[in-house]
């Protein structure tokens, strides 16, 4: 009988991974290529980059269909129109015989969630979280920035570094460590000059991640400035999270919520340490799960649920991915 396979695709931000995977979990081969941006580059160009990872896992000569399943779960699938478009672009030009999309949260709660149940909340450039009830009812956002409620994430905190430090620097706000952290990051003379930089075009804004580690690290140090940043994140975390749960009815029930994204996974002690806080507090029920297994893992479980896999295929595909 022939083996049925699965191309399983991570598209975030920064990079899209893919993985070929056989219906008994046995990964066949895997690659990455630049970040998935529907939202800002199109739905044709964002699959422009998985038919690129795809061809350095296969080869330059390989060529559609790839796979008997399709499962992506990737970033900017924040509506039904959404998933619905790119999902209907990649059955155009055949990579799979069958092809799901869905947004990477569901992905993060099927790594992370040892009952196919519960919440995820994903902190990585951006913010976003989403959950599925014991009975299959789900609850989500819609992701969409500021403009749908969205902060934090990598890119909200490097904003929030440089706002404060630009403040500090010109008069108008407290004074902070932080005004160090964005010269030392930037090798520069004046907070001003990395402002004028980033206006400009000469410093580009995905650098603002950067700033990231340092504040954690003056915040662990005692500055009130960068600790107030990340009590918030942490505030936003446990926000995500709680709002799930009171939606799914779980508030009052033990449940899995999944912590994932760079964010989050980095395991900062003062980060980590305020989001467990404000969990106990708020959802004293909630058992938080820090995700250990990649992304692709959960976009690839996914596909062996839609094919029904027989036993031991889950576990050999996590023993795979590490």
């Amino acid at each position: 009988m022939t083996v049925r396979t699965i191309l399983a695709i991570d598209g975030g931000n920064s990079k899209t991974d893919v993985a070929f995977v056989t219906e008994d979990g046995e990964v066949l081969a895997r690659a990455r290529a630049g970040g998935f941006t529907p939202q800002s580059s199109g739905v044709a160009a964002a699959i422009d980059v998985v038919g690129e990872a795809v061809r350095l896992a296969l080869g330059p000569d390989a060529a559609p269909p790839y796979a008997d399943l399709v499962s992506a779960y990737v970033a900017g699938a924040d509506l039904p129109q959404e998933e619905e478009a790119l999902a209907a672009e990649i059955s155009r030009r055949g990579y799979g015989r069958e092809v799901r999309v869905g947004n990477d949260t569901f992905s993060l709660l099927r790594a992370g969630a040892s009952q196919g149940w519960g919440v995820a909340v994903v902190c990585g450039a951006g913010v976003n979280a989403a959950g599925i009830g014991p009975d299959g009812s789900i609850a989500r956002l819609p992701s969409l920035g500021r403009i749908s409620g969205d902060w934090g994430g990598g890119q909200h905190l490097g904003e929030e570094v440089l706002w404060h430090a630009i403040r500090a620097e010109d008069g108008r706000g407290e004074d902070t460590e932080l005004v160090g952290v964005v010269l030392r990051q930037f090798d520069a003379e004046r907070v001003e000059d990395v402002t004028v930089g980033l206006h400009l075009g000469y410093i580009p804004p995905s650098r603002l991640h950067e700033l990231v580690p340092p504040l954690f690290a003056v915040s662990a140090a005692g500055d009130p400035v960068a600790r107030a940043i990340v009590d918030r994140m942490a505030d936003e975390v446990c926000a995500l999270g709680t709002a799930m749960l009171k939606r799914l009815d779980l508030l009052g029930t033990p449940a899995e919520v999944v912590l994932g994204g760079g964010v989050l996974t980095a395991r900062d002690p003062g980060l980590t340490a305020a989001v467990e806080a404000r969990y106990a507090e708020r959802a004293p029920h909630a058992k938080l799960v820090v995700v250990d297994a990649p992304p692709i893992a959960g976009a690839a479980l996914l596909g062996l649920d839609h094919l029904g896999a027989p036993p031991g295929a889950d576990s050999r595909l996590r023993a795979a991915f590490g």
